[in-house]
């Protein structure tokens, strides 16, 4: 049976045929690209912090590069802004072939530039200006490419249509994760520490030139050519979107009922989850990559068949249920990934708990925004150690002016107060205190890595597919359930901000927000309250206010 809208702009039908269908192919496939091209800073994290980030001590660089990896993310609002006016106002193809532009040379560039020990200061300025414009060519793509494809879907299969524009960030992520494999077992894991890892950047301006000859064979969307042909398109569409507050109200409701849950759903399950395995649990860096990759593997179907369920029983039920199951089991969850992942560090924190016992005047918060500052007091020097090592600890107050104590199980390490030292002093006998603890850590049983070999893979696998599923549920149908929301006149700037505010600032700032939640407490699972604090706010939001829109006619 052949699916057909009326196209005013030549008042014939328009027919939603397999061209059709190979355009929004095509479409993906240069979304697919873009998110090859921003999702490669991620997943090389902690390269790129000894890379770029040197200058300071190591718990504020690996901070650092999380920061410069949401700095992409905190400017896809206004990146939205911006192409999504554009969009609303000259088109929604015309606008995407600008924002893969900006995306393939700003990774390009990352691929060549100096480290920290060449040009100083100067190369993480440069590396988090790629990632500014990284981020305001995204905030322009995924509200394109998503209104694009709606705009051609026939009513009834809008779901599953735009589950295909869903499934790229996915996809997207696989891929950079495969590149980033295939260049580690080609070079080596020392000469891709050196130099390899900047191969899957290079690599960007061939699919680049790909993508960009992608787009250029496609066609404007139907319903944008049918406003455009009726006089009825915005001539300020910011206004129309933002300035009324019939529209501000859905691009609110859009935003904390719709978006935001999604955000921190998605990025736990696919990117806080690979931190942890590799920052927290000091699983081997190829290991945890394939890891991650094969439960992206299996579960990346789900995005096609969320998408096509939410055209039978709505977008809300299924988005709704995602969030509650995500902050439902997300702690019992992650630890299980720790047993499964690193269990001689579970059995030590299970038998030989950790204690920090230190006066609170004399800990401070382990991040350095400079690189000066010196951790130098015994409180500091201990949770140094403790945060470096990916142990959990508790803190325990003593009284004023006790230096203080690291307590593993029965066992007591006086720390030291080196506030008074010279730095060579302190840190020569930092060097040899860090030994001890170490030692004495060691004999406590936690080990310094993850031993590949004792690692569970089908269980770590398993956990992983499950949080990746609470991803699919919630992505799967997110883009119909916007594009629902808002009149074609101002669809791509209404529905891009609250998208992009969501998963920009809700689900990009996570990794780093968890990650300094972690270091300031000791408990390796306390960031996890941020997703689920954020994914109860959605599920509340969501179920009083989120009207079901599967049979809105996005074409009036």
């Amino acid at each position: 049976m052949t699916d057909r809208t009326m196209d005013a702009a030549d008042g014939a039908e328009h027919t939603v045929d397999k061209n059709d269908r190979l355009v929004i192919l095509a479409s993906s496939v240069g979304t697919v690209i873009e998110w090859y091209d921003f999702y490669l800073y991620g997943s090389l994290a902690a390269i790129i912090s000894a890379q770029f980030f040197s200058g300071v001590n190591e718990t504020t660089g690996f901070i650092f590069a999380l920061m410069a990896f949401a700095a992409g993310f905190a400017v896809r609002p206004f990146g939205a802004i911006v192409f999504g006016r554009m969009g609303d106002l000259w088109g929604r193809k015309n606008t995407f072939l600008v924002t893969m532009l900006l995306m393939g040379v700003s990774t390009f560039v990352v691929g060549l530039l100096p480290p920290y020990a060449a040009i100083g200061i100067a190369a993480p300025i440069i590396l988090v200006l790629m990632r500014l414009i990284q981020g305001l060519a995204l905030g322009g793509e995924y509200g394109g490419a998503a209104t694009y494809v709606a705009e051609h879907a026939p009513e009834g299969k809008r779901g599953f249509y735009t589950s295909f524009i869903q499934i790229t960030a996915t996809v997207g992520l696989l891929l950079s994760l495969a590149v980033i494999l295939g260049v580690r077992f080609s070079v080596g894991e020392e000469a891709f520490v050196a130099w390899g890892w900047r191969i899957p950047f290079l690599v960007s301006i061939l699919l680049l030139g790909v993508s960009l000859w992608i787009r250029l064979k496609l066609s404007e969307s139907p319903a944008f050519k049918r406003m455009k042909a009726e006089g009825k398109g915005s001539t300020t569409p910011l206004k129309d979107s933002f300035m009324k507050w019939p529209n501000l109200k859905l691009v609110l409701i859009a935003l904390f009922g719709l978006a935001a849950g999604q955000a921190v759903v998605w990025y736990t399950g696919q990117f806080y989850a690979l931190f942890f395995l590799e920052k927290t649990l000091r699983v081997d860096p190829t290991l945890a990559n394939i890891l991650i990759a094969a439960a992206l593997a299996l579960a990346t179907p789900f995005f096609i068949i969320f998408g096509w369920l939410s055209d039978k029983i709505g977008r809300k039920p299924i988005i709704m249920a995602g969030c509650l199951l995500a902050a439902v089991t997300y702690f019992p969850l992650f630890g299980a990934l720790t047993e499964a992942a690193n269990p001689r560090l579970a059995a030590a924190a299970a038998s030989s708990p950790v204690t920090v016992v230190a006066d609170p005047a004399d800990c401070h918060f382990q991040f350095d925004p400079v690189g000066k500052t010196v951790f130098n007091s015994s409180c500091d020097v201990a949770k140094t150690h403790l945060a470096k090592a990916g142990v959990t600890y508790v803190n325990e107050a003593a009284p004023a002016g006790t230096v203080a104590q690291v307590r593993i199980g029965d066992r007591v390490v006086d720390s030291f107060n080196g506030k008074t030292m010279a730095k060579a002093d302190f840190d020569a006998q930092k060097k040899t205190w860090d030994a001890g603890l170490t030692a004495a850590l060691a004999e406590a049983g936690y080990p310094a890595k993850a031993d590949s070999a004792l690692v569970n893979k089908p269980r770590v696998i398993g956990i992983l597919f499950l949080l990746v599923l609470y991803v699919t549920m919630v992505y799967g149908p997110i883009a119909a359930a916007l594009v629902e929301m808002f009149p074609t006149k101002v669809r791509y700037t209404s529905m891009s901000l609250p998208y992009h505010i969501g998963n920009g600032w809700f689900g990009g700032f996570l990794p780093t927000t968890a990650f300094a939640m972690v270091a300031a407490t000791g408990n390796i699972y306390y960031g996890l309250w941020y997703p689920i604090a954020i994914a109860v706010l959605t599920l509340i939001i969501g179920v009083l206010f989120v009207k079901e829109g599967k049979d809105v006619n996005i074409h009036d």
